[in-house]
């Protein structure tokens, strides 16, 4: 079952009131261009108050009638399915692009879980438009990109640089002030509780919940980039 879709109710009325509609009209255009029969304007109200959800074909229907793409109507995406609704796609448009069975993308929306090759995770990242954090973390790399972080702050980030770039997709010369940040702070809060603690498992303790953040670490120093810039290259390996 999915989560709730991250609506965003107040860009949803400010909408709407920009293009001088009422909820009515709002349903009505609903109702007649996309099928949705059920809607009326308790929806449109319900949903700008925040007291209920449109569900993904709602919301596709919401977006047509207000004139906007699907992702302007959401908060920030966080799933594969999410983030091809927020890009108005289907999901036949999808499987199509990245060269899956409908079968196979859809089993894929549907656990969470993305499958596919090197190939099928550029073209699915370059078709979605994902950041280089969202390309991560739908794919599934997360993990690998812990464990290259964590070897790099534990010895020398210069040695893990190259991996580190081509799994994000980013210009080692951009990745060099992150990995230098990360390593020295972690080098010194393990220098400092060794210190303080006299090697006790105080010290391991905050060196481990250091590591358990590592990633959100990474994000939060990395430059911002052009989503996609690279991503090719370095997907696939070559």
């Amino acid at each position: 079952m999915h989560p709730p879709l991250p609506f965003n109710a107040r860009a949803a009325r400010i909408l709407r009131e920009k293009l001088g509609m009422a909820p009515g009209h709002v349903a009505y255009g609903m109702r007649a261009s996309y099928g949705t029969t059920h809607i009326t304007p308790d929806h449109i109200t319900a949903w700008e108050r925040g007291t209920a959800l449109p569900t993904a074909g709602e919301l596709t229907a919401l977006a047509g009638a207000l004139w906007c793409n699907p992702r302007e109507l959401m908060g920030a995406p966080r799933t594969l399915r999410e983030h091809r609704l927020a890009r108005g796609l289907a999901v036949e448009d999808v499987a199509r692009a990245t060269g899956l069975t409908l079968d196979a993308y859809h089993q894929m929306e549907e656990t969470s879980r993305w499958t596919g090759d090197k190939r099928q995770s550029a073209k699915l990242g370059t078709l979605l438009n994902l950041p280089p954090r969202d390309f991560i973390a739908i794919t599934g790399m997360e993990d690998e990109l812990a464990r290259l972080l964590t070897e790099a702050v534990s010895t020398r980030w210069q040695a893990h640089i190259r991996a580190i770039a081509r799994l994000v997709s980013a210009e080692r010369r951009d990745l060099q002030d992150p990995l230098r940040d990360i390593h020295h702070e972690y080098q010194t809060l393990m220098a400092a509780t060794l210190s303080r603690a006299g090697g006790t498992t105080a010290s391991g303790e905050n060196g481990r919940r250091y590591i358990d953040d590592i990633v959100n670490h990474f994000w939060a120093r990395l430059p911002k980039h052009q989503p996609g810039r690279n991503r090719t290259a370095g997907a696939s390996g070559t």
